[in-house]
């Protein structure tokens, strides 16, 4: 059962739509340069409208430690991404569940990931795109993926309606995210892409 997460919501409007859809859990970029930021009275907003039994995964770049506890304050988050250099001792800080993202390329040993983040939750593999920490809209190659990792995957980059279920049948993924495959417009999500999106996965689910 492939678990979704949708990511970088900024409207209310597309918050109900992902939680209508089905999809497990909802991501807010709280990353100034990114066209899906908001701030954390935008955040509030948008959780205070979710139904019960959406996780909500608050997203952070190498942010100050004293940012993260000021969006906790004001958010009721469930689980930290964090998609930058960050530590393993400066992820586990918090007191919330965390998903360590690594942007994937050859090189890049994620047995070695693996080991380093084992307090995390689950590694989100996403493309390596120079300069750009995610949200990319680029796939990268899973054969990269090791087939035996000791945490759960959950594969992002580049994912649409179109590729996912070949996604999940390759990495069999603990769960897939997507943010861009999903949008009208960078920040602005498209309700009848979510669906297309959910259907697929799906029907992978059967």
């Amino acid at each position: 059962m492939t678990r979704v997460k949708i990511c970088g919501i900024t409207r209310a409007e597309d918050a109900q739509a992902v939680a209508a859809s089905g999809a497990d859990a909802i991501g807010f970029v709280f990353y100034a340069k990114s066209p899906r930021h908001v701030n954390a009275e935008q955040a509030a907003r948008l959780v205070a409208a979710l139904p019960p039994f959406v996780t909500t995964v608050g997203l952070f770049v190498d942010a100050d430690a004293a940012f993260v506890h000021e969006v906790l304050a004001a958010v009721p988050l469930d689980v930290l991404q964090f998609h930058g250099d960050e530590s393993p001792e400066y992820c586990a800080q918090f007191g919330r569940p965390y998903l360590k993202a690594i942007r994937v390329k050859a090189g890049v040993d994620l047995l070695q990931c693996a080991a380093r983040y084992s307090a995390a939750q689950a590694l989100l593999l996403d493309a390596h795109v120079e300069g750009i920490p995610g949200g990319t809209g680029t796939a990268f190659d899973w054969t990269l993926i090791p087939g035996q990792l000791p945490l759960p995957v959950i594969l992002s980059g580049g994912l649409d309606a179109e590729n996912v279920a070949e996604g999940i049948r390759q990495v069999r993924p603990y769960a897939v995210d997507v943010s861009s495959g999903v949008e009208a417009a960078k920040g602005i999500k498209d309700a009848a892409k979510i669906a297309a999106f959910m259907q697929e996965v799906n029907k992978t689910n059967v």
